[in-house]
């Protein structure tokens, strides 16, 4: 998952979908079953993502992809413990980050 954003204020479907390494397909799919997604649309109807919608994005792929947590399974943690969840997948990005940059100085000896 490459997620680095900038300082954009909206992201195209397309954008975030490569952000993720998934498809646009599935982004759409996750707004519908996901009520914390709301992108705005343009007058063409194009979704306009913000960063916010990236974070909770973030939280989504986690739990589905990562947590292999089923979409009710998802749902239900993102509505009872939001921030239990949010701070769990802080701690991990970031535990993510040591590990990378630990193996780096490794490959670099």
């Amino acid at each position: 998952m490459d997620t680095k954003k900038g300082d954009k204020l909206y992201y195209t479907i397309g954008e975030v979908a490569a952000m993720f390494k998934v498809n646009v397909s599935l982004i759409r799919y996750w707004e519908k079953q996901f009520s914390v997604l709301k992108p705005k649309k343009n007058k063409k109807g194009n979704r306009l993502f913000t960063p916010k919608d990236i974070d909770n994005l973030h939280l989504i792929y986690y739990l589905v992809k990562e947590k292999k947590l089923t979409l009710e399974g998802a749902k239900l943690k993102l509505k009872e413990n939001r921030e239990n969840t949010a701070r769990n997948f802080e701690v991990v990005k970031r535990l993510k980050n040591i590990k990378s940059m630990l193996l780096e100085i490794r490959d670099s000896v």
